[in-house]
């Protein structure tokens, strides 16, 4: 005759702390998935508004170099540009020493402590914040008229024609010696967003 032996069921305790163990376990690895998902969400929110703000500086600093050119050409052609004006942040000699950063100095350095005694000109706000200044160096080593020994930087005068056609070298090409000068504009604007644009004209 056969006999069974008697089935022994595991103790439903033992199965409920098991699974609580688990499901713990479970809680822990959702809730650090949930803020490591937070913190590069964040992030990439703080990278997007940063771009956004530099980029907003960028177009702000245009304007201010466009309003820097407007006024180097409406002064052209009269004496005002032979020295320095610091009401528009304008000088005449800025490839002197003084008017430029020291060796290793940085714009951001030599615009908040060097530019004291020269301010730069300062635009208004505009609807993104943004404050706009500009310097602007006429790229002579001193002042006075640029023929008169200021010893500016010019564009070369254009000598006579080369090539291979028959009128080569007989005929000078039309063209006139121009004075450069260097638009420095610093924006500041919201999260303490600092740019710094650089333009070269030639007048």
């Amino acid at each position: 005759m056969l006999t069974r032996r008697p089935h022994t069921a595991t103790p439903a305790r033992r199965q409920h702390g098991v699974v609580l163990f688990l499901a713990m376990i479970v809680v822990v690895v959702m809730m650090l998935a949930g803020i490591a998902l937070f913190r590069s969400v964040d992030m990439t929110n703080l990278i997007a508004g940063n771009l956004a703000f530099h980029q907003s500086a960028i177009h702000s600093a245009d304007t201010g170099i466009e309003v820097a050119v407007k006024w180097l050409q409406d002064n052209n052609n009269g004496t005002i540009l032979n020295s320095d004006d610091s009401t528009n942040g304008y000088s005449a000699a800025g490839i002197n020493a003084s008017h430029v950063p020291a060796s290793g100095q940085s714009w951001d350095s030599y615009w908040t402590q060097t530019l004291q005694n020269r301010p730069p000109r300062t635009l208004s706000s505009n609807s993104s914040g943004n404050t706009v200044s500009y310097v602007i160096d006429r790229l002579c080593a001193l002042a006075g008229p640029p023929t008169g020994g200021a010893k500016c930087a010019a564009s070369p005068i254009a000598g006579l024609a080369v090539g291979n056609a028959e009128a080569a070298g007989k005929f000078q090409l039309a063209g006139q010696s121009m004075i450069y000068y260097r638009i420095t504009a610093r924006v500041v604007g919201p999260r303490q967003t600092v740019s710094y644009v650089q333009a070269t004209v030639a007048l």
